[in-house]
């Protein structure tokens, strides 16, 4: 019986990931039915192991005899996850302890980590409290109003909180990167988080200015680390290119919290009651 759980979790997971499909509406709108994609299925997969480990190796369900082979599954699954966490909180401290070697300095009133390279570089790293990193080369070619425009997109990522929640869902992508469509909603997730740091910065700072901040800075190579940074930069033209008409076009009111968007993850929360069924 507990195999017969594992396999339907599996089955409904794989289903629920391929009827994903591209969707043109607001950023706003794309991020939340990403993000519903890119979640759903790994947390119905996690609580069903949950479940199979509250229910033990022993026991009967439905009138079927459990063995002890489905409890060893969701066990060593969910230890294997559990060294993956561990293994991107010790790269994301790697990266916060060397951007915490590199000086503190005073620019535009913040208090600014600065990187001892010629590439152009602007990012958040760090994890619920991140240090804004800039390059000097960014400070050498950018002017005033430009470094203006990059601040505020960066005061972006740090108001919403991106190093922290990229870093979960980071992990998650790490654990289920089996799953149909989790690069391409990985990707999505990405182009949306930036598109969103964009829409804040362009309550503050011209997005004129702030597009051709993102064309200077896209034309270097990256030199981000991929745990605990939100940078500014974008990895792929098509990226850059939906950031530059977003900003040049009419700008997108921000949403606010959406309680009954929330409210549809507890279906995930399904397999847990199984477990009242075991004996």
């Amino acid at each position: 019986m507990h195999l017969l759980m594992i396999f339907a979790a599996l089955t409904l997971a794989c289903w629920f990931r391929c009827s994903w499909t591209d969707f043109q509406g607001s950023w706003a709108e794309r991020w939340r039915r990403a993000l519903f994609f890119f979640l759903f299925p790994p947390l119905l997969l996690f609580m069903t192991a949950i479940a199979l480990l509250c229910m033990g190796p022993q026991g009967k369900m439905g009138g079927l005899q459990t063995g002890c082979f489905g409890y060893v599954v969701a066990l060593s699954c969910l230890g294997f996850f559990a060294i993956l966490c561990l293994k991107r909180a010790w790269q994301g401290w790697r990266s916060v302890k060397s951007t915490r070697s590199c000086p503190l300095v005073n620019i535009a009133s913040k208090q600014v980590r600065l990187l001892n390279t010629g590439a152009l570089f602007a990012g958040q790293i760090g994890f619920w409290q991140p240090e804004l990193v800039l390059s000097q080369g960014l400070l050498q070619i950018l002017s005033p109003a430009h470094l203006e425009t990059v601040l505020a997109h960066e005061q972006g990522h740090y108001y919403y909180r991106d190093t922290f929640w990229f870093f979960w869902l980071g992990w998650v992508r790490s654990c289920t990167v089996w799953l149909p469509n989790t690069e391409a909603l990985w990707q999505e997730l990405l182009v949306l988080r930036e598109l969103r740091a964009d829409a804040h910065a362009a309550l503050q700072v011209d997005p004129l200015l702030l597009a051709e901040s993102l064309v200077l800075v896209v034309s270097t190579p990256p030199v981000s680390p991929e745990i605990c940074c939100a940078a500014l930069a974008s990895n792929s033209a098509e990226r850059l290119e939906q950031r530059i008409e977003a900003l040049l076009g009419q700008p997108e009111p921000i949403s606010e919290f959406n309680t009954q968007f929330w409210n549809r993850f507890l279906l995930a929360l399904l397999p847990l009651l199984t477990v009242i069924f075991h004996s």
